[in-house]
């Protein structure tokens, strides 16, 4: 009698889901660090922003740099929706059964899971808006071109909205990660879950407000920069001596 082959798709899919996931985590992250680089001035995130054009390996910046890296992420983000759909509630039968059982057994994990979910579902809608247009206008990053984005095109209401659904989905997902994958795990399961929730907080807490501190920056400088929207900033010349540098 033939042994029945494994199907070893779901597995695939799972580690395909997985990977993605912790490739766009760790790029969020590190793409808050560099947007809130305004929070240190002006001259620091334009600095900051000339570096990612290749300004100080080619002598000169070339955006396209930014819209092949926002179009990779598009592409692992797309990955990432794609594999991750089939765990979502197909139907409002499915959705209603997955509440009542939230609301029976009040597990956290699974709370947590749904709320992974809604905002995952959110970031699909939000996170492609965002992500077409930094592909698009990647040649209109910096000090007062971010800041005009935010407030003379109005996209500070998504960007709220999109902070919120990043921060949440993606410190959820590395929690769930490190669990599924057994990383940090230590002798005692318990602890160890409930040391990676606690961590999970407060990464949420601190992303968080560093997200809307950020924001803040932008729209406050959006509102002073509304007469003159349009215009590029250029690193504040430094003068020593009486002498122009």
């Amino acid at each position: 009698m033939k042994k029945k082959k494994i199907d070893k798709t779901p597995a695939r899919l799972d580690f395909i889901q997985s990977a993605s996931g912790l490739i766009l985590g760790l790029f969020m992250w590190g793409h808050m660090f560099f947007v809130s680089t305004i929070l240190l001035g002006k001259d620091v995130m334009y600095n900051v922003t000339r570096f990612f054009e290749g300004y100080y390996f080619f002598g000169e910046s070339y955006p396209i740099i930014v819209t092949i890296v926002a179009g990779i992420v598009f592409f692992i983000f797309i990955v990432h929706a794609a594999v991750a759909i089939r765990k979502f509630p197909s139907s409002y039968k499915q959705y209603k059964i997955m509440r009542n059982h939230i609301k029976s057994f009040k597990h956290d994990d699974t709370r947590l899971w749904f709320w992974q979910v809604f905002t995952g579902f959110a970031m699909f809608f939000l996170g492609s808006v965002h992500l077409y247009i930094i592909m698009t206008n990647s040649a209109d990053i910096g000090p007062y071109a971010s800041a005009d984005r935010v407030v003379s095109e109005w996209m500070w209401p998504l960007y709220i909205l999109l902070l919120l659904a990043v921060e949440f989905h993606g410190s959820i997902g590395m929690y769930r990660l490190a669990l599924k994958w057994g990383w940090f795990e230590g002798k005692d399961a318990k602890k160890t879950r409930d040391r990676l929730r606690s961590y999970k907080y407060a990464i949420t807490v601190f992303f968080l407000t560093l997200g809307f501190l950020t924001l803040a920056a932008y729209i406050k400088i959006g509102i002073e920069h509304k007469d003159n929207v349009g215009e590029r900033y250029h690193e504040q010349s430094v003068t020593v001596k009486g002498v122009q540098q």
